[in-house]
């Protein structure tokens, strides 16, 4: 399975780690970074794994409380759509 990340996800995904970086520590940030390619190498695995969110027929990870990535699966490959902060108003997420 191939992993083809959107714009939104690695601005997204930059900016957490530069929050982490900023606000809390590089360790934090390094486990951040752990916590996601653990997460891709299960969905490249079992790619169905995570349920199906809100929005049609793009699915939820939980990657830790605070952050969720949303992803989509297109026949062999995944599409990397947001990294999101689970504490922003949900109706301000924007899923193309």
């Amino acid at each position: 399975m191939n992993i083809i990340w959107s714009e939104d996800a690695i601005i997204d995904y930059h900016q957490n780690i530069d929050y982490l970086i900023t606000e809390w520590s590089e360790k934090l940030a390094a486990e951040f970074i752990e916590d996601v390619e653990g997460v891709l190498e299960l969905i490249k695995i079992q790619p169905e794994i995570y349920p199906i969110s809100n929005y049609h027929n793009i699915r939820k990870a939980v990657i830790r409380k605070q952050i969720s990535l949303f992803y989509e699966v297109k026949g062999q490959k995944i599409f990397l759509v947001r990294f999101w902060n689970n504490y922003q108003n949900p109706n301000n997420l924007k899923l193309e």
